[in-house]
């Protein structure tokens, strides 16, 4: 029997920017912490309530509590699976002036939209962290368990509409797998799979309490308040085991062979230099020891998976060689 088809999916690339030509309007601030890097920005590219907009803000609220770095700003630039962010990234000259948000989500976007940016044109920083993905629906659905959902997605097709993240990210290869394991044909995903994308994790969970879409994929953090409040029902969780508070099984055990984790982390632009990357490095490997950081990690029920510098540049190019096969695998990409 084969094993779970695995893949871990990073929603969070901070690009971390240094301030460059005069800084920010209030003349921005330094870290106290000796790490060189000052008037930092972080850029989230997507729109507020989603998966990358809960870290970048919780990265910063760790910078400004931990005293490493105050005055720090968040932006959201959202569209195209945070490639709109990613061309504004790569378009930076003269050293960083922004840490940037990615995740799988990006690295999926990245082929599905065939943008020119490329995630191996920035400077990887660090994988911060990991989360499952959950499958709801609607409080009041017909459909009682995951099984009830896909059966019914292969049956009718496009009459059922599940909502998620931007196309070609996590939320949407997990869509993908399922069906595929639940043996509709890669040349036929496209005409069974009605998928509704969304930039911004609160843009589903309206469409999903609208009542506009029948189910939604997203991280557990997008989704978490309103399953606990009852206006969700959670039918499975996308990880190796169970999730504490979370009354739904894992795929696997509702009898699917997918198994998906979500990983986060940061990149700053592709041209700057050692000196500047070592110095953001250090800021984030610091801020990922810090009380501060656990607490938001533990707040937000995030794995902590932090993976510095060389180490996740080679994680990410092994990532984007691993989603481009299963993007064709499931017929989302030629």
């Amino acid at each position: 029997m084969r094993g779970p088809m695995r893949i871990a999916i990073g929603a969070l690339a901070l690009a971390t920017v240094l301030a460059a030509c005069g800084g920010s309007d209030d003349g921005g601030s330094s870290s106290d912490s000796g790490s060189g890097v000052d008037d930092l920005s972080i850029m989230v590219p997507a729109d507020p309530g989603g998966g990358w907009d809960q870290t970048g803000r919780a990265f910063q609220k760790a910078l400004d509590e931990s005293g490493l770095a105050g005055g720090v700003e968040v932006t959201n630039v959202g569209g195209a699976g945070g490639t709109v962010g990613l061309a504004q990234l790569a378009n930076q000259r003269g050293g960083g002036t922004t840490l940037m948000v990615t995740g799988l989500v990006m690295v999926g976007a990245v082929e599905t939209n065939q943008s020119q940016a490329r995630l191996e044109d920035t400077t990887p920083v660090a994988r911060l962290t990991s989360e499952d993905l959950i499958v709801v629906v609607p409080a009041d659905s017909p459909y009682e368990t995951v099984t009830d959902l896909v059966d019914d997605i292969v049956a009718t097709g496009k009459d059922v509409a599940v909502t998620g993240g931007s196309a070609g990210g996590a939320d949407h290869i997990l869509a993908g797998l399922l069906l595929k394991d639940a043996g509709v044909a890669a040349d036929e995903l496209i005409d069974t799979l009605n998928y509704i994308a969304y930039s911004g994790g609160g843009e589903s969970l309206a469409a999903l309490l609208g009542g506009q879409v029948d189910a939604g994929i997203s991280g557990i953090g997008e989704y978490a308040e309103q399953v606990e409040a009852g206006e969700l029902r959670a039918l499975a969780v996308s990880g190796p085991a169970r999730v504490e508070g979370i009354d739904a099984p894992t795929l696997t055990e509702a009898g699917y062979d997918v198994e998906l984790t979500n990983w986060r982390g940061l990149v700053a632009a592709g041209d700057i230099s050692d000196e500047d990357r070592a110095a953001l490095v250090d800021l984030v490997t610091q801020v990922s020891e810090s009380d501060e950081w656990q607490a938001e990690l533990d707040r937000a029920g995030w794995g902590d998976t932090f993976l510095p510098g060389e180490e996740f540049d080679a994680f990410l190019g092994e990532e984007i060689t691993s989603v481009q096969n299963v993007l064709r695998d499931i017929g989302l990409v030629q």
